[in-house]
């Protein structure tokens, strides 16, 4: 398994192809927009210097990482002859089953396919595929180049060497891969968004300001971020998208995401990829400064 499809060059795409390419797979990188695929691009190079300011890469690792990856914005062109296709489009149901619809028709039965998903059910998207045993969740950690955690989802068809194969693959990608079954949510935004919706509860009743509340994770539980920093670092809009598919597979009100989140998605404060959310980003990314909204 060496010739990698990834598909979406977004925050997550990005990350996985810079991932992959850096452990010596040759990687397609698909998205349907020139514009995305050039910011996607520019984000690994501008990462790849990172690294290389630091010593944990030579320059030479740059350019033969960079030299990995092929770009395209057609799908069956930039699928054809790969082993693996990894899908990172929003989390967004029918797309991701739009797009898995079209790798039915453009893959060989043979071709593994993983989904980035961090909520929507494998064996949902599985099933508009004809060989649904090759369909695994592959749910990377944002920063992917940095976080070591992937969670691998068995779908209700996935076989045991389709899990094997992506199990293994994710340790020599230098990860930490963990097997956890298809339920909404997974293991870690099961766990995640209801901490972090009850958070912008908390906020939402007054109970305490955002830097409060944060400071209080941070400090009192050893959190490297509060919540709410870290909704913001995921995108609000992520957030609002991964507790709705939770509410609707579980029917449980604990799921139910606070009218304060979804004001502020309806609103475009999405946090740091639109510049506000519950801090202001205007000036840094660093979570410095409340959002006007909540400093009084």
């Amino acid at each position: 398994m060496k010739n990698i499809a990834v598909i979406g060059a977004g925050t997550m795409g990005n990350g996985i192809a810079h991932t992959f390419a850096q452990s010596g797979f040759t990687v397609k990188l698909i998205d349907v927009s020139e514009k995305s695929i050039e910011k996607g691009m520019a984000t690994i190079a501008a990462n790849l210097d990172r690294m290389v300011s630091k010593g944990a890469i030579s320059e030479d690792d740059k350019h033969k990482t960079i030299g990995n990856i092929i770009t395209y914005t057609d799908l069956k062109d930039g699928v054809t002859g790969v082993d693996l296709v990894v899908e990172a489009a929003t989390e967004n149901v029918e797309l991701k089953l739009n797009i898995f619809r079209q790798l039915n028709e453009c893959c060989s039965h043979n071709t593994v396919l993983a989904t980035n998903t961090s909520s929507i059910s494998i064996t949902q998207i599985a099933a508009v595929v004809s060989h649904p045993e090759r369909v695994i969740g592959m749910h990377f950690m944002n920063p992917v180049p940095i976080m070591k955690l992937v969670e691998i989802i068995r779908g209700y068809n996935t076989t045991d060497e389709v899990t094997k194969l992506i199990m293994d693959l994710s340790v020599k990608l230098g990860k930490v891969p963990v097997e956890v079954n298809d339920y909404p949510g997974f293991v870690a935004n099961r766990i995640l968004m209801p901490m972090i919706n009850e958070s912008i509860e908390t906020l939402y009743n007054g109970v305490a300001g955002v830097y409060e509340i944060d400071t209080v994770m941070k400090l009192g539980m050893a959190h490297p971020m509060g919540p709410l920093q870290l909704a913001d670092f995921i995108g609000l809009d992520v957030c609002l998208a991964i507790l709705n598919v939770m509410y609707d597979g579980f029917k449980n009100p604990k799921y139910a995401p606070c009218p304060l989140l979804v004001n502020m998605v309806r609103a475009g404060k999405l946090g740091v990829k639109s510049g506000e959310g519950f801090y202001d980003y205007s000036e840094s990314k660093k979570a410095e400064k409340v959002a006007k909204q909540f400093s009084n």
